[in-house]
């Protein structure tokens, strides 16, 4: 064994407090994170790789313990949070701070909580190892940066798995379901509606044609798309069917020039398995009857970010063999969500079984005072030290 990490020895919570304590806010470097996680794992025996990704300053990390062979486990995480800026918090977002047994703490639960336990089912594997009870199949640990701003970084992670032809029996990733396993989540596209018009002095409208009115119209095009996708549902959902949503609307430069340019930001949440060129070839549709309606108008959509819905619906044996070790029963049936994850892109880039599973509570995340509970980071830590046991048969 290689020498001991000056922090082997920390349980699961002294290491969700290490992980809470870097700033790895989205779109920032989690260099240092990263760099300190593969030096704990390399310690371990563990064989790690950064990988760097297409931003510069941000990284993701596989590292596997166990031999070479194509049926382990990965387990995945993204190590990346939110912002806490305009968030009122009773306490430093980024000390992990007890009380009540609560561990409060940006990223509790979204999701530094799952990689305190993936950490330690590491430790676990490797503890294993040196009492000469080593591992039958490797377990991979996988950890990506920039997943909450649409699923962004895991994508280099995913083509160095494909580059290494790393191989797996299965994954769970371990957003916060409470410990249930999910295997349906919604797809998500994010884009952009740029709206011209004409511009023209506020004394004489009708000379111009107004960018935010054409926008208005476009919003109204979206609203019918709204309501065409709640026809078709889907059982398991909070929100039963597919979702279409404006977030950001800007136009316009004085009150009284008439705007010659309007931008809408907007989202489509889809079902698992929904054709998105679908619901993209109405939004243009009806971006073609405005530019009719309304002389001097012009609509240029553009989809700025995709990531797709989960939909393991089969039965397999992993995913039944990981319903009972979180604590279910096999054959009972599994969860859907409607936010969006890495599953998805895991699912379709590796082409294996894939589940959402891990502690704490979604209705927790991106909002002040966020936390787990000790007991859901216990239950988690259960949850991984049952799967490495798996792996040693």
């Amino acid at each position: 064994m290689p020498p001991a990490h000056p922090d082997a020895s920390l349980s699961t919570q002294a290491l969700l407090a290490r992980l809470v304590g870097y700033r790895t806010v989205s779109e920032t470097s989690n260099a240092e994170l990263i760099e300190w996680v593969a030096a704990w794992l390399g310690a371990l025996g563990a064989t790690v790789e950064i990988v760097p990704d297409d931003q510069p300053g941000r990284f993701g990390l596989w590292a596997r313990i166990g031999p070479p062979t194509p049926d382990g486990i990965i387990l995945s995480g993204h190590s990346d949070v939110v912002p806490v800026a305009g968030q009122a918090w009773s306490t430093d977002p980024f000390v992990l701070s007890a009380h009540e047994g609560r561990l409060y703490g940006r990223g509790s639960s979204d999701m530094k909580g799952f990689l305190a336990c993936m950490l330690s089912a590491a430790r676990m594997a490797a503890e294993g190892a040196a009492r000469g009870v080593a591992l039958a199949r490797p377990l991979h640990l996988a950890i990506s940066c920039d997943e909450e701003i649409g699923c962004v970084g895991v994508r280099s992670l995913l083509r160095f798995l494909r580059e290494r032809q790393v191989r797996a029996a299965g994954c769970v990733v371990g957003e916060p379901t409470m410990l249930s396993v999910v295997t349906r989540h919604k797809g998500k596209i994010a884009g952009r509606i740029v709206c011209h018009g004409i511009a023209a002095h506020s004394a004489n409208p009708s000379k111009g044609c107004n960018a935010i009115g054409v926008a208005t119209r476009l919003y109204a095009v979206i609203e019918a798309v709204q309501a065409r996708m709640m026809q078709d549902g889907a059982e398991g959902f909070e929100v039963g069917h597919s979702t279409a949503h404006v977030g950001l609307i800007q136009g316009g430069v004085a009150l009284n020039i008439v705007p010659e340019r309007c931008e809408m930001r907007f989202e489509l949440r889809l079902l698992p398995g929904q054709d998105a060129s679908h619901w993209l070839d109405l939004l243009a549709a009806g971006a073609r009857r405005v530019e009719q309606d309304m002389p001097g108008a012009r609509v240029e959509i553009e989809v700025t970010n995709a990531y797709p819905g989960l939909s393991q619906t089969h039965d397999t044996a992993f995913l039944n063999t990981m319903q009972v070790l979180a604590g279910g029963q096999a054959g009972q049936s599994f969860g859907a969500i409607d936010f969006g994850t890495e599953a998805g892109l895991f699912e379709e880039q590796l082409g294996i079984p894939v589940l959402v599973c891990g502690p704490g509570s979604i209705s927790r995340a991106h909002k002040a005072d966020e936390y787990i509970t000790c007991d859901e980071l216990h239950a988690g830590e259960a949850f991984v030290a049952r799967i490495v046991e798996t792996l040693r048969a």
